[in-house]
């Protein structure tokens, strides 16, 4: 990381360029014309938004948060960021949100911001940082935009920073490199069964939001004696493999059901970086070996994500990769060919292990001044590469909203999903993008 002699607006010297973190690496490879891994926060605010003051608060946003600040480059041996200035067009909302992400039409910025209404939304490319750094970076914006037009000072948290303090090095830190170890686990397993169906037309995307009460939904895990991130795994891989079940193939039908679970690194190590610092844990079932009630489901997932999520299987599984990136032939060999071997090695490790995907960004809290203002808040995966269903899941102000994304014909999965919910006395309000 170096700094530029230039200085922001608060005085302090600004990021000239930084090395991608070690779980970026594999993203501007994995990339295709017509794909780019990204995620989307957006809140929905007590009044239309004013385009004016959004757009000064974003520049103010961006003074105090510079690793946003930055466009992907290219060099011999690795892709790099570098600083930008100024800030990105502020855009209208679109029905199909994250479809395809053209960085050129998006003056290289790495994240875009829309808005239509009373709704405010940040798109970001995942090279840049990951769901929590992208919390801090949306409530970080709406608090400045609530300062500006409204007068009102929002008290900080860890997630609404002021943008009079001046940027911190702690925030655009590897925390990977800073953290791994030399003892590592290998990563291979058997490839899992995934749903599928007729692919929509290029561009096309499907968005399923389902709004529940946070109590009684919580209330329905802790029956289960689980917490909502293990109850909800358990139902989505039990519904998977129902659909499993009904295949013609029996290949298929042998195939492992696993769900990922993306897991914050943040509550285990002191690090306040905004940049990616996530990991993952597939549990799931072996549907060889028979149908599985749910409460079988439910008892491997707690077992499984009990003895995974711990900080030493975590480490292990992260410094794994923080070991293949210091290798010194990798290191020393030149991007256009390491290019189509990270392409393919993401190919077999992010798509092929995985049914589907559940990422539960957790409860989202916020100053009281500043949830006066906001009255709802959303988190959603775009499209996966390989035609996978995602689930995302994020609770603020008592509610909590699931979002499904997928790029085939068939609801089957939202549809189940939602309906169990009901049978469990759990109110849902669905909303979608398609008609």
């Amino acid at each position: 990381m170096r700094r530029s002699r230039a200085r922001s607006g608060n005085d302090t010297p600004a990021v000239d360029w930084l090395r991608l973190d070690n779980a970026a690496k594999i993203y501007p490879p994995a990339r295709s014309r017509y794909w780019s891994p990204m995620f989307r926060l957006s809140a929905e605010l007590s009044e239309d938004v004013d385009r004016e003051i959004l757009k000064t608060a974003l520049v103010h946003t961006l003074a105090r948060l510079p690793s946003f600040s930055c466009r992907l480059r290219k060099g011999f041996f690795w892709y790099y960021l570098e600083r930008l200035e100024g800030a990105p067009d502020v855009l209208p909302d679109v029905n199909n949100p994250m479809s395809y992400f053209n960085v050129k039409e998006n003056k290289n910025f790495l994240f875009r911001v829309r808005c239509s209404g009373s709704k405010l939304a940040v798109e970001f490319f995942h090279v840049v940082t990951d769901g929590s750094g992208g919390t801090t970076f949306l409530l970080t914006l709406i608090g400045e935009y609530v300062r500006l037009r409204y007068g009102v000072t929002v008290p900080r948290d860890k997630h609404v920073l002021s943008c009079d303090d001046p940027p911190k090095a702690e925030e655009y830190e590897d925390s990977f490199l800073k953290y791994a170890r030399k003892e590592t686990v290998s990563r291979g397993e058997r490839a899992a069964y995934q749903p599928h169906g007729a692919p929509m037309a290029p561009f096309d995307v499907s968005y399923i939001c389902g709004a529940v009460p946070t109590e009684p939904l919580h209330r329905a895990a802790k029956e289960h004696d689980a917490s909502i991130t293990e109850f909800v795994t358990a139902l989505l891989i039990q519904i998977v493999a129902r659909q499993q079940a009904a295949e013609r193939s029996r290949a298929k039908r042998k195939k492992p059901v696993k769900v990922s679970v993306p897991v914050n690194l943040r509550r285990f190590y002191p690090t306040k970086t905004l940049r990616n610092f996530s990991s993952y844990v597939n549990p799931g079932i072996e549907t060889r070996l028979g149908e599985h009630s749910f409460d079988e489901i439910l008892v491997q997932v707690k077992s499984f994500l009990k003895s995974q999520i711990t900080e030493k299987q975590l480490n292990a599984r992260f410094s794994e990769n923080v070991a293949t990136e210091r290798i010194h032939v990798l290191r020393a060999t030149p991007l256009f060919i390491k290019d189509p071997l990270l392409k393919m090695f993401y190919n077999m490790q992010g798509d092929r292990y995985v049914s589907m995907t559940f990422s539960n960004l957790g409860a989202v809290k916020a100053p009281e001044e500043l949830q006066r203002y906001v009255k709802q808040l959303d988190f959603t995966l775009g499209p996966a590469k390989k035609k996978r269903c995602l689930c995302t899941c994020a609770s603020f102000a008592g509610m909590t909203r699931f979002a499904f994304t997928r790029t085939f014909e068939g609801a089957d999965v939202e549809r189940e999903f939602f309906s169990a919910l009901v049978k469990l006395g759990i109110p849902v309000k669905i909303e979608s993008n398609r008609r």
